[in-house]
């Protein structure tokens, strides 16, 4: 037989490559390898290599069901065995030996093999611990465990579903293939048929591709890309950006006011704020991926949109009035040549106007050419820079007997000792000086502007920034040095100036070096260090070139913030802060280039070049940098200070101390350069700052701000822990049992109005039902109702639980819900209006929560509305939640109204979500809005016409938002029968203090005796006025135990005339059965020994009606039932007797633990 294929171990994994990532698609495929003893291996460059034999599956079950042959046959066995499960097979094959075919060996499954099967495991089979037969033969097999041999680990992850690291899964733009790639969720891997991911695809407020994101990124990169390397990209930029025009017509005058040594001070703090904002930007672009946006970007994604829109807005301005000043720069120049060889065209200012229009129009050409062609012309621009540098380097050694009149001698040590110290003239000093460089030093951010254009940020960014800085700064430094050693401060250019014989009284470097300029203390001289801006010029070999030199420094830093202001602003507009910029986020060619924000740019800047006096505008956009420089300093203090996790950047040398330092030193050389200016550029940060928090863009970019709340809250908390509890810190912290917020709004808002920046709020939602569905809804409910809650501006959390029974679900929830002290103290729920139609046995859940809240010393308010609490039953299906709040194209609701329900709602599904079967659009529907609707509604079934809602259902969606109105000028009546600790009344005192309630009045009702009402009216008043409770009258009731009208006892005992067990009518033994069976029925002996409180509570709904019907909301001492005692049939009908057709009324009772004091 001809021998097989000899392959490397690659080709294994080639083999392996065609099968799904997440799994073998075919059951029988899995890799079959010879499997032995991995110390028996022989040595040498043979042991690499494999043989892979791919063994078609669908052979018949004979041949796997022959008995293995002896000798060679026992191969053939093997192989047919290995046929019918379809599988690879490796065998190590030695070249040296002869080139018989392997399959023709013992040593095939059967006699020894490994196999990965679909699970990822390793299985060895019974004959792996023998070597295979075999009848003579060249090759050798060689059998190898799994977790001995590397090879097999090259082939993990590709057979089974959970998926290996990777890092396409942490992407937030899509991978080469357009498609983003999603690790398996964990319902994927947990639950086998459960396939659906969770919400929105994401986790942990991942952020998605933006719609059409994808497409682009792929586009883009089939097209080619253009990506830059850390010198093209950031380098070149920042150097050319930081050696402006102020290097060749500015540090010479410098070097002449200050002197050296001061020169060297004004660089070196200049250095210093430039190369802590350098740490700074390094550190915040090596903590993750950095896209375009530059320093708008790095501020954004650190402090957030607040700052980052602020930010974002006036540099990307900054940088478009920047190009007109740098193009002014430009034109001055070139019109100052025009001058001297009397060639202007009209005069000096139009001439600047018209060769900076048609310089910046050129540059424009540059920048929509492609940044390809723009990192061309800026190599040109170093290139001339460089030898403009040169040219000054050189020229300081050849120092012509012709420029010495004008004050240049050559490196002079009697030079050097003058100019060292300092010479301030005209009202000059040290800081007027500083802040004069200062600008020269900026321009640092050039690269990191561009972020989204280099092929690696996060290395090029602190790589080439810093190098820069570095560079930039010696040559600065150099420059200062040569020109103070070599040029003295005054010169007057005139030949008559030589000092023939030689002076004994010499003072000056010129008199020594027999030169007399001393007519320059008189009169005015043009040449000198302190006399002229083209010192540069007159010292350089060849003047041309730092002409070319101006031209280059010039046209360079204009093109960077030509290129920096459109890319600025594209991320700016990408992220919608600014709503009405988003047409300025759309990109062009395969550069995704901001065409729009080019011609912007080139209109803000040729406005400014036509204007022509930029000498107003220039502190303001140095500000404007510096106050960039601040924040993206301050962002590096603040993610450090909020020590988040997610703040871990590559780059190691920073500090947040020095960080901070560099935001204050930034601050304060805004005021150094121009006071007024830094004023105005607070004003205008804190006015966007201001704009962008109120809008609140719906972005969530894990921000340090949010970082530091976090940490702040967790801080204070954890101190919180250890403060002992006081009456005078007493606040209602309530757990309100709402199910679906959005069910119950008013339940909702009413709660909310007096915990609202007072106390905690929390609404409990118990799922019950199948577990595995009840998983996956609490993680859904959690993130939607959530939002439901900050879009509808309420200060609560939600907090779903899953329990098998309500009662279980609510103890859960009262033991757990809340962290350290900030737990609730109070239970809250809606009143059961259908309890009479509803089982019973829910009945008796609803109370036994009452019971259990006492028992854990929790306070319990029951409210009730006339109209009931829960709309889930119109919200066809919870449309009613988002429709009226959405575009004007839906404002006409359509609802399904199931008028076979009642009307009065069922308050046992309170903790229980809306079947989503019935409602498919519920979940898309609230995450859109969510707003509760205040309007009449319209309803339709599949076929008929729309129709309005009937009466009873519109009354409850008016009554649903009652308390989100103002309430008027009405009453708050406080009905104050028994003392609960204050509770009673701490609530509706609570309640006047928010800005709906304000004009409402406190009436409180009281009982007393009918021969004491005077003295409790003022027992009371005294008691109120100690609490420090403002109100408007006190009544005392005298008559409450009067007995009540006959027809009103009679409707109550035909209320519970159902519920009655009637034992004296039954035999003792069916008594007692139907009253363990049921224990929520009302025994004879119960009702009897219960009379009297059941005609009280009649009587208190006379009284209510009298006295309360035309209130705001009634607050009235709940009745207690004692446990054991009262059956849960007769204290609901207490509860119904009580507080039926009245307003709302909230019924409460406080642990009996005081909540008021009057004692400081």
């Amino acid at each position: 037989t001809e021998p097989a294929p000899v392959a490397t171990a690659g080709a294994a994994v080639a083999a392996l490559a065609s099968a799904p990532e997440r799994g073998v698609s075919s059951p029988g495929l899995s890799l079959a390898t010879a499997a032995g003893d991995a110390l028996c291996r022989p040595l040498g460059p043979s042991q690499s290599r494999f043989q892979v034999d791919l063994v078609a599956e669908g052979s018949g079950r004979a041949a796997a069901d022959e008995p293995q042959k002896p000798g060679g046959q026992g191969g053939a066995a093997a192989k047919g065995s290995e046929e019918a499960k379809g599988r690879f097979r490796v065998n190590f094959v030695d070249p040296s030996a002869g080139d018989e075919s392997p399959a023709e060996h013992g040593g095939g499954l059967e006699g020894g093999g490994v196999s990965f099967q679909n699970g990822g495991d390793t299985v060895l089979s019974e004959g792996s611990l023998h070597s295979g037969g075999g009848g003579g033969g060249g090759h050798h097999h060689y059998y190898y465990d799994t977790h001995t041999n590397t090879y097999y680990l090259r082939t993990f992850g590709h057979n089974t579903m959970d998926a290996v690291p990777r890092i396409d899964h942490y992407r937030h733009t899509a991978a080469e293939l357009g498609e983003k790639l999603i690790r398996p969720s964990l319902a994927e891997l947990h639950d086998e048929l459960d396939k659906e991911p969770f919400e929105d695809g994401y986790a942990n407020g991942e952020e998605g591709t933006p719609p059409g994101e994808a497409d682009a990124t792929y586009a883009a990169d089939s097209k080619g890309i253009v990506k830059f390397g850390w010198i093209k990209g950031v380098l070149v930029r920042c150097m050319l950006n930081i050696w402006g025009v102020m290097l060749f017509i500015r540090l010479s005058w410098i070097v002449g006011q200050a002197g050296i040594a001061l020169s060297v001070l004004v660089i070196a703090m200049a250095t210093v704020v430039t190369t802590i904002t350098g740490l700074s930007t390094s550190a915040i672009a090596t903590n993750g991926f950095v896209r375009g946006g530059g320093a708008y970007y790095l501020i954004s994604r650190s402090l957030g949109p607040e700052f980052g829109g602020a930010i974002g807005l006036i540099f990307a301005f900054a940088n478009a009035v920047a190009v007109a000043m740098y193009v002014v720069g430009f034109a001055e120049t070139v019109v100052e040549l025009l001058q001297e060889n009397g060639a202007l065209m009209l005069d000096q200012t139009n001439d600047i106007r018209i060769i900076g229009a048609i310089t910046v129009l050129v540059l424009l050409g540059i920048s929509v050419a492609g940044m390809e062609w723009e990192a061309k012309a800026q190599i040109v621009l170093l290139v001339i820079l460089l030898f403009a540098i040169g040219d000054f380097i050189i020229g300081t050694f050849i120092p012509l007997d012709s420029k010495k009149v004008k004050g240049f001698f050559g490196y002079k040590a009697e030079i050097f000792t003058e100019n060292f110290g300092p010479d301030f003239r005209a009202d000059e000093t040290f800081f007027s000086v500083f802040a004069i460089f200062f600008p020269a030093a900026t321009g640092i951010l050039a690269g990191a502007n561009i972020s989204g254009d280099l092929a690696d940020p996060q290395s090029a960014i602190p790589k080439g920034t810093l190098l820069a800085i570095l560079i930039t700064t010696l040559v600065y430094i150099g420059i200062a040095v040569s020109v103070g050693a070599c040029v003295v401060r005054d010169a007057t250019g005139n030949l008559n100036s030589t000092i023939i014989t030689e002076l004994t009284n010499c003072t000056t470097a010129a008199c020594k070096l027999k030169f007399d300029f001393s007519s320059c203390q008189k009169t005015e001289c043009h040449y000198g260090l302190l006399n002229s801006f083209q010192v540069m010029s007159m010292v350089s070999g060849f003047a041309p070139l730092i002409s070319a030199g101006i031209f280059s420094a010039t046209l360079s830093s204009a093109l960077a913030s030509l290129v920096s202001a459109p890319k600025i602003f594209q991320a700016l507009c990408k992220d919608n802060i600014y709503p009405g910029l988003l047409m300025f986020a759309k990109g062009y060619g395969k550069n995704n280039e901001p065409l729009r924000g080019y011609i912007l740019t080139f209109l803000i800047a040729l406005g400014f070049i036509l204007i022509a006096e930029l000498n107003v505008i220039a502190p303001i956009i140095s500000n404007f940098f510096l106050a960039s420089y601040a924040l993206i300093n301050f962002s590096v203090f603040h993610a450090s200070l909020a020590k988040s996790p997610g703040w871990r950047p590559a780059f190691k040398y920073y500090n947040m101390w020095v960080s901070l330092i560099g935001a204050i030193l930034c601050c304060i050389v805004m005021f150094v350069i121009n006071w007024w200016a830094a004023l105005l550029t607070y004003v205008i940060v804190l006015g966007l700052y201001i704009y962008v928090t109120y809008k609140k863009p719906d972005v969530n970019w894990g921000s340090s701000t949010q970082a530091l709340t976090y940490l702040s809250a967790l801080q204070h908390t954890v101190r919180l822990a250890g403060v002992e509890d006081h009456v005078k810190n007493f606040r209602p912290q309530c757990l309100v049992m709402t199910g679906a917020p959005n069910s119950r709004p008013a339940l909702v808002h009413l709660v909310h109005a007096f915990t609202k920046n007072v106390g905690l709020m929390i609404c409990g939602h118990i799922h019950m039902g199948p577990r595995r569905q009840a998983m996956k809804e609490l993680s859904t409910d959690l993130a939607r109702y959530q939002r439901w809650l900050i879009k509808n501006k309420m200060k609560a959390f939600y907090a779903p639980v899953h329990a098998e029974d309500l009662r279980d679900g609510g103890q859960y929830l009262m033991q757990a819900a809340g962290l350290g002290r900030m737990r609730p103290n109070t239970l809250v729920v809606g009143f059961k209006k259908d309890w009479k139609q509803a089982d019973m046995r829910d009945v008796e859940t609803y109370i036994n929560l009452f019971h259990d809240a006492f028992d854990i010393q929790y306070g319990v308010v029951v409210i009730r509305l006339k109209e009931g609490l829960d709309i889930s039953h119109l919200q066809g299906q919870e449309e009613l939640l988002s429709s009226q709040e959405k575009s004007p194209s839906s404002k006409d609701a359509i609802v399904n109204v199931d008028y076979s329900k009642k009307t009065e709602t069922d308050t046992s599904k309170a903790f229980s979500p809306p079947s989503s079967e019935k409602t498919p659009g519920l979940h898309k529907e609230e995450e859109e809005d969510g707003k509760t609707p205040t309007q009449p509604l319209l309803k339709k079934d599949s076929k008929g016409p729309r129709t309005p809602l009937n009466l009873a259902d519109q009354r409850l969606l008016d009554s649903s938002s009652q308390f989100q109105k103002k309430q008027g000028k009405n009453t708050i009546d406080v009905w104050w029968l028994f003392d609960d600790g204050g509770l009673t009344l701490l609530i509706p005192y609570l309640l006047t203090t928010k800005k709906k309630w304000k004009d409402c009045k406190i009436r409180v009702f009281i009982g007393g005796k009918i021969n004491r009402i005077d003295h409790d009216r003022r027992a009371m008043a005294t008691l109120l006025s100690k609490f420090r409770i403002d109100f408007s009258d006190i009544m005392v009731l005298g008559d409450i135990n009067t007995k009540p009208k006959k027809e009103n006892i009679a409707a109550f005992e035909e209320m519970v005339e159902p519920f009655r067990l009637h034992e004296d009518d039954k035999e003792q033994d069916i008594a007692d059965k139907m009253k363990e069976d049921e224990p929520w029925r009302i025994t004879d002996n119960e009702l009897e020994l219960y009379k009297t409180k059941s005609y009280r509570q009649i009587r208190l709904n006379e009284l209510l009606k009298e006295h309360s019907s035309t209130a705001n909301v009634i607050v009235m001492s709940l009745p207690v039932a004692r446990k054991g005692a009262v059956s849960s049939a007769l204290y609901m009908a207490w509860l119904e007797a009580l507080s039926k057709d009245l307003p709302p009324i909230l019924l409460v009772r406080g642990n009996h633990q005081s909540v008021l004091t009057f004692y400081s």
